[in-house]
């Protein structure tokens, strides 16, 4: 076991966070302290470290439960504002992903589509109070012969609404460029011809998983900022792979771990529960993430110093190699380089696109920081620690 030179424990940080005299920092703070004051010396007097990141993240979605009609029905099928929700699971529950699409949307049989509608916009809907129009429709048994329901929901009139996302705030991921002659349209927004830019999405510096490489305080019951209300990371997010390159101090380069989170539906905002539409892909949803770091020791201090010119990703063509399964990488820059505003590739300056906003990951990390200095937000200790190996 590391002997470390501070050593504290959840339950010591929450006690000064029950005190008012916890130290909390963000992680953009956090840089310069650990910079000024060596790793030893931050750890000693910060307890906390917040982080933030909002951005499109396509694995989310809510469960729902409408509440039973009179007679009963076992919905089959369920749609909400005419976007299909799962209906497979109990009588009166359904999943409505992030993703699923207006059932009238034309896709792209229009090129490019549009996407308008779909199942974020209504996850967003749903938050800001409006009125959803379900239906319901069901094959009858004896104890729910009810076959068809259709009704007017809101977030209040349901009995629960949990936001249920199986993969957010993905730990790095690739930065877009398109080779090809032609523009083409992906889920990392439009990509122009003959690398005509380079879209990006990552908070870097403020990103959760940045401030914790290796998930030594990420797990099973992490309490956090999600939507703008309390949620918990639940699980290891699908796709989670922290097996991959890394630097020195163990960024990761490519895409690593993912959070699978939760959180009740009904104490969010639609500030940071946004749909998406993205032209010519499809329909998502913006999500408002954050996690604080306790600073258990000078080895997590180290870790939440991290800045974005200490934080790689690859350049990936997604008009020709990401389609066909053959990526390579064309390059790395960093997080420092592509919130410049340009990069270079094959030594012509390209133009970045951020889609995740810096702006809103600063201002969940503050908030973040307020609920915890105000001694409204306490830490959760993790059951177990996401996989890291």
């Amino acid at each position: 076991m590391t002997a470390f030179k501070v050593n504290k424990s959840y339950a010591e940080i929450n006690r000064k966070i029950k005190s008012g005299d916890v130290v909390v920092m963000t992680a953009e703070e956090m840089i310069d302290v650990v910079k000024k004051e060596g790793k030893v010396d931050a750890a000693r007097h910060v307890d906390v470290v917040t982080t933030g990141t909002f951005a499109p993240m396509c694995s989310s979605g809510a469960f729902i439960n409408f509440g039973h009609s009179q007679p009963g029905i076992k919905a089959s099928r369920v749609w909400l504002n005419n976007v299909p929700a799962y209906a497979g699971i109990a009588a009166v529950d359904c999943y409505v992903g992030a993703t699923e699409l207006c059932e009238d949307d034309p896709e792209n049989k229009v090129y490019p589509g549009e996407f308008n509608y779909g199942g974020g916009h209504v996850i967003q809907d749903l938050v800001a109070g409006k009125r959803i129009h379900l239906r319901a429709r069901a094959y009858g048994t004896d104890c729910y012969p009810n076959r068809s329901v259709e009704k007017e929901i809101t977030i209040e009139s349901v009995v629960n609404a949990t936001l249920c996302s199986p993969r957010n705030g993905y730990q790095n991921y690739n930065c877009a460029v398109n080779l090809t002659d032609k523009i083409v349209y992906t889920y990392m927004g439009a990509l122009k011809p003959k690398a005509g830019n380079a879209n990006y999405c990552s908070a870097g510096q403020l990103s959760p998983l940045f401030n914790d490489p290796f998930y030594k305080t990420i797990g099973m019951g992490t309490r956090m900022f999600l939507g703008g209300g309390v949620g918990y990371v639940a699980w290891p997010g699908t796709q989670h792979n922290p097996t991959v390159e890394r630097t020195e101090t163990g960024v990761p380069i490519t895409p690593a771990g993912t959070l699978w989170v939760m959180g009740d539906l009904k104490n969010m905002s639609p500030d940071w529960l946004v749909g998406v539409s993205l032209q010519g892909y499809g329909v998502s949803l913006s999500v408002g993430l954050g996690i604080p770091i306790p600073i258990l020791n000078e080895e997590m201090a180290g870790y939440t110093g991290v800045s974005d010119a200490e934080i790689f990703t690859n350049i990936i063509d997604y008009g020709k190699d990401y389609p066909t399964g053959q990526t390579k990488s064309l390059g790395r820059v960093s997080y420092e380089e592509l919130k410049s505003g340009a990069i270079l590739l094959n030594n012509e300056s390209i133009p970045t696109v951020p889609l995740s906003s810096v702006v809103k990951a600063r201002e969940i990390a503050n908030i973040l920081k307020k609920w915890i200095s105000e001694g409204t937000f306490l830490l959760g200790e993790p059951q177990f620690t996401l996989p890291s190996d």
